[in-house]
């Protein structure tokens, strides 16, 4: 080694003496798993909501005032006068209850058809609606019960629904009685076969 490169070499090392070496724990990430994750899962979350705004076949239209003290009440063509009367006389386990108390009109169409579709994927048969009775809503009383009147009859998965009994709320919520999930009848036929 020439006497230049020592020189060159002396200085370097002189200049470098208080520098230390970076720590494992000073590393500056610059990709963060946990932060992109995160994320990810937060613009998932975010499609999911607009696809499910999308598809979302409740409309607000065309919806016809009932008022608050009348019942309300629906039966596909096909359903049993004996499966409908055990709903109207709320005969059927309530799986599941939907509370629109303190709702919007835009929230409780999203919250109803939310909780309809993940009731049915889960097996749910018979459910309530507490909708209230709206005595003094406006632009008409008994709004909220109206769109409910209007939106279970646009859903495919609902085959009938009746007016509550007054322990479950009267005029105030409505029973509403699922299609079987096509997994449920799955199981239903393996039980019977076993039987």
């Amino acid at each position: 080694m020439s006497h230049f490169e020592r020189e060159e070499l002396d200085s370097f090392f002189a200049e470098m003496q208080d520098v230390k070496p970076i720590t494992s724990n000073d590393k500056a990430l610059l990709h963060d798993p946990d932060a992109a994750l995160a994320e990810k899962q937060k613009r998932a979350s975010q499609q999911i909501q607009v696809r499910d705004t999308l598809k979302n076949p409740l409309s607000m239209e065309g919806v016809k005032p009932v008022p608050p003290d009348e019942f309300i009440q629906f039966q596909q063509p096909g359903i049993q006068d004996g499966v409908f009367k055990k709903l109207r006389l709320g005969k059927y386990p309530l799986e599941l209850a939907v509370s629109l108390a303190g709702k919007t009109l835009q929230e409780s169409r999203e919250l109803l058809y939310k909780q309809i579709c993940a009731g049915h994927e889960r097996g749910i048969r018979a459910l309530i609606v507490k909708h209230g009775t709206g005595e003094n809503s406006k632009p008409f009383p008994g709004l909220k019960k109206s769109y409910v009147n209007h939106w279970l009859r646009e859903l495919e998965k609902v085959i009938a629904f009746h007016t509550a009994q007054p322990m479950h709320g009267g005029f105030g919520a409505t029973y509403v009685l699922l299609k079987k999930h096509p997994q449920q009848k799955l199981i239903n036929r393996e039980k019977n076969r076993k039987g």
